[in-house]
Order: structure tokens, then sequence, then C-alpha cells
């Protein structure tokens, strides 16, 4: 099975108050198994818009990666970004099938 993956940036209007969403979404994304792959590191943009910060965690599975978004205590953690940043959020399955080579 796959796994699943959260592809996210994000634009910060208010560093302090985001804080406080971090800390409540901890418990939903290790609930749900999540790990950090990228999270606000150096980055270009050759090509296309950008925002100030980027994730990508990964899930388990695909459906983790859903079901975590959707939870209840993921709603409520994103109540607490909702108010002082705009984000870009896909969820998106991972590819296990041939590589360049």
């Amino acid at each position: 099975m796959p796994k699943g993956y959260w592809i996210v940036r994000v634009d910060i209007a208010d560093a302090e108050k985001y804080k406080a969403y971090i800390a409540a979404n901890a418990k939903p994304l290790a609930q749900y198994g999540a790990r950090f792959l990228v999270r606000a590191g150096k980055f270009e943009n050759p090509e296309g818009g950008s925002r100030t910060r980027n994730a990508v965690i990964e899930f388990p599975s695909y459906q983790a990666a859903v079901d975590c978004w959707h939870s209840e205590t993921y709603q409520e953690a994103m109540k607490l970004r909702l108010p002082v940043s705009t984000a870009d959020l896909v969820i998106i399955e991972g590819y296990d099938g041939p590589q360049p080579g």
C-alpha cells in the first residue's frame, strides 16, 4: 500500500499566533503516524508561484493522510491557523513504480 503525503505551502501573517496551531496539530499528526520530510527549510522557486513556508508530511498510507485532515482534532487545530495564515494543501498518494535510471 503506497504511503500518503500532505504537500503544504503556507504564508504566515502572525508567527506568534501560528505557534498555537503548530502545538495543536501535533496530536492529530502523531495519532495518524505522520512524519515531516520537509519543514520550512531553505528553498528555491524556479517556476510558478510559491509561499514563504513549505512542508511535506508523510503518512503510513493515503487513507491515514485523508483521515488525519478530516479528523475532529485536526479540524480544531486548523481553526487556529485559518485567521493567521493562507495555505495550499494537497493530499496525495505516494508512488511505488519505476524510477528514472
